[in-house]
């Protein structure tokens, strides 16, 4: 039984600090860009310079276009930012 809880008090304490060093989005957001597309203006949220998977819209033509197609929009972009 004592040997359960040292391990707990171990473990925890090293969960709270791994939890610390994880950045959210937030952290790593760019200032929102601005994307012409053919069916209008895309402003664009992009994050990290070498990850696109969180790039999304935060404003779109939504008479004009879809969420998926305005975000792959701007996934787009940061791949041409990539380059």
């Amino acid at each position: 039984m004592n040997t359960s809880f040292t391990k707990i008090a171990l473990i925890v304490p090293l969960f709270v600090t791994l939890a610390g060093c994880i950045p959210s989005p937030e952290d790593l957001e760019s200032t929102p860009v601005k994307v012409q597309t053919p069916k209008g203006e895309v402003t664009c949220q992009l994050y990290r310079q070498d990850r696109v998977t969180w790039d999304r819209a935060i404003n779109f033509p939504a008479t004009k276009m879809s969420v998926p197609e305005a975000d792959a929009y701007c996934r787009q972009e940061g791949q041409r930012r990539l380059k």
